[in-house]
């Protein structure tokens, strides 16, 4: 899905979703194998499949704000924009807080958003009244950031244990 090679993903997902269908990721932002099916889905524009499977991911944790972003852009791709912009609110609004709350987490805290670049995109996001499209715009640069924070974090912070005296 990374590498932009969503129809592998969704091959990938679907036998991963089948083989354990509760996995979620080991990180602090915690993802479960729907939310990336869901995600494979969305980027190759079967939209249906994209909204069942998202909903999975929300079924069994409503704060999946990754998952309910990509539930919002769904829904604008689908043509539902006033739905699609309720989720994709939610889901920034959710992320800003949580990343908020991960910042007073000094354990792992100290190694997510750090220069609160995350924040600053939600926030100049949803400042006025954004489009559907500008709004999309923003939940998939912050999608994007998303993933590349969670290497980031976890470089750093396996790099800080390797650095405290011992």
């Amino acid at each position: 899905l990374l590498t932009g090679r969503p129809n592998d993903a969704v091959n990938y997902f679907s036998r991963a979703a089948e083989s354990d269908p509760n996995y979620k990721t080991s990180y602090a932002l915690r993802e479960s194998v729907w939310t990336y099916l869901g995600r494979a889905y969305y980027e190759t524009g079967k939209y249906p499949e994209a909204r069942t499977t998202l909903g999975q991911a929300l079924a069994s944790d409503k704060n999946d704000y990754v998952a309910l972003l990509n539930l919002g852009m769904t829904f604008v791709r689908s043509n539902d924009r006033d739905r699609g912009l309720v989720e994709m609110e939610a889901a920034l609004n959710g992320i800003h807080e949580w990343l908020e709350n991960l910042a007073s987490d000094s354990s792992v805290g100290n190694y997510w958003d750090t220069n609160k670049q995350i924040r600053k995109n939600i926030e100049s996001g949803l400042a006025g009244k954004p489009s559907a499209i500008e709004l999309v715009v923003t939940a998939q640069r912050v999608g994007k950031q998303l993933e590349e924070e969670i290497d980031r974090a976890q470089r750093d912070n396996v790099q800080s244990l390797y650095r405290q005296p011992r």
